[in-house]
């Protein structure tokens, strides 16, 4: 029989194969943050033109590097551990072909370092796009597309994960919804991974000499498929840790599983299609697709993600009234756990990607607007404002809860664990502001000089936009301390941290007691369905607070969208 440990106080189950491999997962997506976080902090010190510390060759060396460590390797390490979490945990199973898990595991680090040893060796700077004609040295490309394969087969597990939970019925009913987000995910990861391999594949034999040219056009529209579609994994993976957070936190159930899977729906079918916002500019493309992609179709993926901004804050404010805290519209959310970095987190993390990274988004696939900022260092705000604080503050906040349940570790400096979504999260936010005014302004996405020092072709960009680089700088440096800081506390549970014996309380000082116990050979119970059971119904005012901040979003989002086409209108001034 296979071996099980319990959780009582959570009611989590662990299978001592995915444990492994969740684990295994987590720590190598912790240390590619690490090496994302020292590079971002050099990125960030040369693009502060008053210190401009990298030369150019190291500056787009790093630029490489830090690209794909954070946006890939951190990421999807991370989103395997997630989805090993939402199958055999959640639905309390065995874990399908544990060797081919390993073998996903194995492929992947492989490939994460054979891709970091090309960049270094310093002939691979080419940018997480890579375009062609740009060549980078063919291990560079093979290491992605062994990264690539690794992950298709967690995919793989998962699903197979998901057909031994229905054959022996370890649940009742439809799988949960935090399950379901993540089905979604590996959906959408399977249509990446395959965009990965139309482009890389013959890429890699270009690099090697087998094929004498690659179509520069061509290029760009699929390595978007993959490019792009790969940070909408993230965007189901992370809402998908919103609700399981707000159930762990407040006991919380969604407002509407029928419309929080619908809106999953939405996700499958068009969300992967925002990648049109990346070439709107290239003349080899049709208008009849931009326009389809960026003004129909997107905006369902849109209005999906503006379902969940709206749910998972409703579902918390429905039970924190239910536990009496009902005067005025946001004592629900002012007697919130402020202090618990689980919550704080995750509520960062839903406000910032909604306000910051779905605002902009939507700017940024406006046909139009795009012609004004394409290619500015508002793209990079843009993704740091959906990956940054939208993806990695919800990974920050699952990975605090799991430290003490999974690897039954006390958490160190706890203090200091409270303060850490706030440092990371505000300091980011400053970035994010700041390099929006900037590349409104015009500043360049990826050149290393705002002096332009020895070009041929100089430009003079306002003052004003040396101001908003130097203090967006400032606010990425201290984000790399809230990163840094988070690495602290969660390497340093693991290795320091007091090892916490069978029923003994978990996370006290954040205000969620939690408990583990060891392994048992017994199988354990079927999932009630009350686990995956229709949550609350009634009126949309049940949860009136809600409400109100939806309210508050979408006047955000008309004012700043017509701002900007103010500030299209004056690019070419009519008399």
């Amino acid at each position: 029989m296979a071996q099980f440990r319990t959780c009582p106080d959570t009611g989590l189950y662990f299978h001592k194969s995915a444990e492994s491999l969740i684990k295994a997962n987590a720590v190598a997506a912790a240390v590619a943050l690490l090496v994302a976080g020292v590079l971002g902090l050099l990125v960030v010190l040369t693009r502060w033109q008053a210190v401009h510390l990298l030369p150019a060759d190291q500056f787009y060396m790093a630029l490489t590097a830090h690209g794909i460590d954070a946006l890939i390797f951190w990421i999807i390490f991370f989103e395997m551990a997630v989805l090993y979490v939402a199958s055999s945990v959640l639905l309390r199973s065995r874990l399908a072909t544990p060797f081919w898990g390993w073998v996903q595991f194995v492929l992947m680090l492989v490939g994460a370092i054979m891709t970091n040893w090309a960049i270094f060796q310093g002939n691979s700077s080419v940018m997480m796009t890579s375009y062609a004609p740009m060549q980078a040295a063919p291990h560079f490309y093979l290491g992605l597309i062994l990264f690539a394969v690794g992950a298709l087969i967690g995919c793989f597990v998962f699903f197979g994960t998901l057909v031994v939970a229905k054959q022996e019925k370890t649940y009742d009913g439809s799988i949960p919804l935090v399950t379901f987000g993540a089905v979604t995910a590996a959906i959408i990861a399977v249509f990446t991974i395959a965009s990965g391999a139309i482009i890389l594949v013959p890429t890699f034999f270009w690099s090697i000499g087998y094929i004498s040219h690659i179509d520069a056009e061509m290029y760009r529209i699929v390595w978007w498929g993959m490019g792009h579609s790969s940070q909408q994994i993230n965007v189901a993976a992370h809402v998908a840790i919103w609700y399981l957070i707000a159930g762990l936190v407040f006991g919380a159930r969604p407002m509407s599983e029928k419309v929080s899977r619908s809106a999953y729906l939405l996700y499958i079918l068009f969300l992967q299609l925002a990648c049109a916002h990346h070439i709107l500019v290239d003349p080899g493309v049709s208008a009849e697709w931009k326009v389809f992609n960026t003004s129909y179709a997107m905006y369902l993926a849109v209005l999906a993600s503006m379902i969940h901004g709206l749910t998972v804050p409703g579902s918390i404010e429905v039970a924190q009234r239910a536990k009496g805290f009902n005067n005025g519209l946001f004592e629900w959310l002012r007697k919130a756990p402020w202090d618990n970095p689980v919550f704080s987190s995750m509520f960062i993390s839903l406000v910032t990607f909604g306000f910051l990274g779905g605002i902009t988004g939507v700017v940024m696939g406006t046909e139009q607007i795009n012609l004004i900022i394409h290619n500015t260092i508002y793209v990079p705000a843009h993704f740091h404002a959906t990956v940054v604080t939208g993806t990695t503050m919800a990974f920050m906040g699952v990975t605090f809860f799991l430290i003490p349940v999974l690897f039954r570790r006390q958490m160190i400096l706890p203090g200091l664990a409270k303060l850490q979504p706030y440092i990371f999260g505000g300091g980011m936010t400053i970035l994010i502001l700041f390099m929006l005014g900037a590349g409104t302004l015009g500043v360049s996405r990826r050149h290393w000089d705002m002096d332009f020092t020895g070009a041929a072709l100089g430009f003079d960009y306002p003052g004003m936009a040396y101001t908003l680089m130097g203090i967006g700088a400032f606010g990425g440096v201290i984000g790399v301390v809230g990163g840094a800081a988070f690495l602290l506390i969660t390497v340093g549970s693991l290795l320091f941290g007091k090892k916490l014996e069978p029923s003994a309380g978990l996370l006290q000082s954040f205000g969620v007691p939690l408990a583990a116990s060891c392994y048992t050979d017994e199988r354990p119970a079927i999932l009630p369905r009350a686990a995956a059971a229709e949550g609350h119904h009634g009126s949309s005012f049940e949860a009136p607070g809600t409400f109100v901040l939806a309210l508050v979003l979408l006047v955000t989002f008309v004012v700043y969208y017509f701002i900007n086409w103010k500030y299209l209108a004056s690019v070419w001034q009519l008399s």
